[in-house]
C-alpha cells in the first residue's frame, strides 16, 4: 500500500489537509488530518503541497512540435514520441489524447508524415510499458484535405482511438475568418505574397469541392462507432445548430461567444485552450477562454500546444477568483474526462485510479514536485 500524508486534498468539491491510500492502483481512502504514529512508517509526507487529480489532455499538438522542433528541421518520430511523453508526464498530464491530423490544408508541413509515423509508433510503443503517461488517439480530419477520407478508413480502428474532430482551416471561416489575419500569418512564417494568394485561391476551391462531402463521409463512418465526435472553431449559431443535428457532441476552441453560448444551449459541451488563459488571451485573436468561464459556458481546457499550460492555468483560474480551486482543477481533470467517458479518473475519490500530481505553489505558480499514474511513481 501506498500512502501520501501532510497534502491539500484537491477533491471534487473542497481541499482538506489529509491522507490518502492507494492499492493496487486504486485510491482505497481518503482521510482528513491523521496522527502520524497511526500510519506506517513508509508513508509518504507531502510537506503540505496541494494533491489533484492527474490531468486529462483531450487535444495537444504537443507531438507535432517534438517531430518539427525548427523549420525544416524534421526530428526521428519514435525519439519525438518519448520527448513528447517525458513532457506531458512532468506536467502533470496522466492521460493524453494525441491530437494527429488526417489531411493537410496547405500551409502546413508534412502533417500526413506525422500522423502516418505517429499511428505506428503509438501503436509499437503502447504495448512496452515504456510511456510514463497513458496515450490515446484524437484524429483531426481537414475537410479541406482530398487524402483526409482514405486516412480516417484506415485508422479508425485503431485501438487507441477515442476522439475524432472535423476542422475547416480555410481562409474566411472559423479561426481564419479575418482573412487579412491570416494573410499576417502566413507572412510571419515567411511565405511571399504571391505564394499566399496561391493558398487562399487554392483552399477556397477545396472548400467548395472537398468540405461538404467530406463532412458527410466522417459522419457516416462515425455513425456505427462509439467514438465521440467534435467540431473545431466553431463561429456561429448556424455552425452549432449544424452540429447538434449531425450528432456532434463537443465543441473545441469556440472562437465566439454566440457560438459557445448556442453549444450550450443545445448540450454540446465546450473545450478551450490552457494557454489562452496563461496568456490572456487568444494567440489568434479569438475570445477569450475567461470570458467562457465567467458565463458558465466551459467544460474542459486542453493544452493544445503547451502541456505545461494546463496546471497553471487551472491554478490562474483560482488564485485570481474566477473560479475556485476545486472546480478549476476539474476543467483539466473530471471536466474532460467526462467528455469521452473516461469514468474511472479524474477525481481524487474512492474506487478510481489513482492518477495524482504532487503540486507546490512557488510564488504563485504552480510547480510540479511528484507524478503517480494508477499509483506508479512516473515523475
Amino acid at each position: 500500500m501506498t500512502v501520501l500524508t501532510n497534502a491539500q486534498l484537491v477533491l471534487a468539491d473542497e481541499v482538506i489537509q489529509g491522507t490518502l491510500f492507494i492499492e493496487h492502483g486504486r485510491i482505497v481512502d481518503i482521510r482528513r488530518d491523521v496522527n502520524g504514529s497511526r500510519l506506517p512508517p513508509d508513508a509518504i509526507d507531502l510537506d503540505g503541497d496541494y494533491l489533484t487529480p492527474g490531468l486529462v489532455d483531450l487535444h495537444t499538438d504537443n507531438l507535432e512540435r517534438q517531430v518539427s522542433p525548427r523549420t525544416r528541421a524534421r526530428w526521428p518520430s519514435r525519439s519525438a514520441l518519448m520527448t513528447h511523453d517525458a513532457q506531458c508526464a512532468i506536467a502533470g498530464v496522466t492521460t493524453v489524447f494525441d491530437a494527429l491530423c488526417l489531411g493537410e490544408a496547405g500551409f502546413e508541413k508534412a502533417r500526413t508524415q506525422t500522423f502516418r509515423d505517429g499511428l505506428i509508433d503509438l501503436q509499437t510503443m503502447a504495448t512496452t510499458n515504456l510511456l510514463k503517461a497513458e496515450h490515446f488517439l484524437h484524429l483531426r480530419c481537414e475537410l479541406l484535405a482530398p487524402e483526409m477520407p482514405d486516412l480516417l478508413s484506415q485508422s479508425l480502428d485503431h485501438s487507441l482511438v477515442r476522439l475524432v474532430s472535423i476542422m475547416d482551416h480555410s481562409p474566411g471561416v472559423g479561426q481564419y475568418a479575418d482573412i487579412d489575419r491570416f494573410r499576417l500569418l502566413r507572412q510571419e512564417e515567411g511565405l511571399p505574397d504571391e505564394h499566399i494568394d496561391t493558398l487562399i485561391n487554392q483552399a477556397k476551391l477545396k472548400r467548395a469541392t472537398y468540405s461538404q462531402l467530406h463532412r458527410e463521409r466522417v459522419l457516416n463512418l462515425l455513425r456505427e462507432r462509439d467514438i465521440p465526435l467534435a467540431s473545431h472553431d466553431d463561429r456561429t449559431t448556424a455552425e452549432i445548430e449544424q452540429n447538434h443535428q449531425d450528432g456532434i457532441t463537443i465543441s473545441e476552441f469556440p472562437v465566439s461567444l454566440e457560438a459557445a453560448r448556442h453549444a450550450k444551449l443545445k448540450g454540446i459541451r465546450c473545450i478551450a485552450g490552457a494557454p489562452n488563459i496563461v496568456r490572456g488571451g487568444s494567440h489568434s485573436g479569438n475570445i477569450a477562454a475567461t470570458d467562457l468561464i465567467s458565463e458558465g459556458l466551459l467544460d474542459a481546457l486542453a493544452s493544445d500546444y503547451v502541456p505545461a499550460a494546463m496546471m497553471e492555468a487551472a491554478f490562474i483560474l483560482a488564485q485570481k477568483n474566477i473560479l475556485n480551486l476545486p472546480a478549476a482543477i476539474a476543467l483539466v481533470s473530471s471536466g474532460p474526462a467526462a467528455l469521452v467517458g473516461l469514468n474511472d479518473r479524474g477525481q481524487i475519490a474512492s474506487g478510481l485510479r489513482a492518477d495524482l500530481v504532487r503540486v507546490h505553489v512557488h510564488d504563485g505558480l504552480p510547480v510540479i514536485r511528484s507524478v503517480w499514474r494508477a499509483g506508479e511513481r512516473i515523475a
